[in-house]
């Protein structure tokens, strides 16, 4: 008697487990029913009769070897990628899927992974012939991300590598058209017109181009000299000049001060002994001695 409530708990139990099983199993059938509906309603447009055929036989596979392809039909992108599923070639419309999970038929889709993040490279260095002819060697970095993952797959068949020659020759064009002053002064009006160019021709690849910066303009070593020489020559010509103007006022100073002693005799000798006393004080062997002017003029008149 024990052993047949043995038996009758182990036979409960195998059941239970058993219509675990069969739950779990419809739920699975159920949900990748539903999934295939979606597919089928999903627009496929195009495809032909034998693409719809292919389509079947991939649903049906799907479903006959459940749950071992739900490992094939469930894919993984992360949060900042997103997927773009191909059915038979043909792009699936719609936004692209993710992040997260999404699904696919067996043997009649694949998808590709875009990166959405934001990309930085250098712009290698360009030697660019200005609009005053002077040859100059300029770099930079461009910052841009994919705005929409549909347009850079269908559309182009590398994004990145266009990206970076469109720079290239966005670059150059646009300091061909700029003299070297310009280019030295205004590099941020210069980056921006380059953001503005680049920003609208990959409009149609779905990128985004954020930031243009310029980083280093390199000039000759003849030129580099040639404009020492002439700021050199720029700042004597500035201090002769402010030399001159020096002398100019300092000549009228001393007109007027003639003009003050010239009223007061006593005062030019006052200025001799303040000019003796001065000298004295340093440690010369110089001796200086004041002649009056008045003996001076004794013998001019004589003369």
């Amino acid at each position: 008697m024990y052993g047949s409530q043995i038996i009758g708990s182990y036979r409960r139990h195998r059941s239970k487990k058993n219509v675990h099983f069969l739950f779990a199993v419809i739920f699975h059938t159920v949900g990748m029913f539903l999934y295939c509906l979606s597919a089928l309603e999903s627009p496929d447009i195009g495809i032909g009769l034998c693409g719809w055929i292919i389509v079947g036989l991939s649903i049906l596979l799907m479903l006959a070897t459940l749950p071992l392809s739900i490992w094939m039909c469930i894919k993984i992108v992360k949060e900042y990628e997103r997927a773009i599923i191909f059915r038979l070639g043909r792009i699936l419309r719609g936004r692209a899927k993710g992040p997260g999970l999404f699904f696919i038929l067996p043997c009649t889709d694949n998808f590709i992974n875009v990166d959405m993040r934001t990309i930085t490279f250098d712009i290698p260095p360009q030697e660019v012939l200005t609009k005053d002819s002077v040859t100059v060697s300029v770099d930079g970095v461009v910052y841009y991300r994919v705005q929409n993952a549909t347009l850079a797959v269908a559309n182009i068949t590398n994004a990145d590598a266009a990206t970076r020659l469109l720079a290239q020759t966005t670059l150059r064009n646009v300091l061909g058209t700029k003299n070297l002053a310009e280019i030295l002064s205004d590099r941020e009006e210069i980056a921006h017109s380059m953001q503005t160019t680049l920003d609208d021709a990959t409009d149609d690849w779905g990128i985004k181009v954020e930031r243009v910066e310029i980083k280093d303009v390199k000039l000759p070593q003849q030129l580099q000299r040639a404009m020492a020489a002439e700021a050199e020559a720029s700042r004597e010509a500035r201090a002769k000049v402010i030399a001159a103007e020096g002398e100019m006022n300092a000549s009228r100073a001393l007109k007027e001060a003639s003009l003050v002693i010239a009223e007061s005799p006593s005062g030019l000798q006052l200025r001799y002994l303040q000019t003796l006393n001065t000298i004295a004080a340093e440690k010369n062997s110089t001796i200086i001695f004041p002649l009056p002017m008045d003996m001076m003029q004794a013998f001019m008149k004589r003369d």
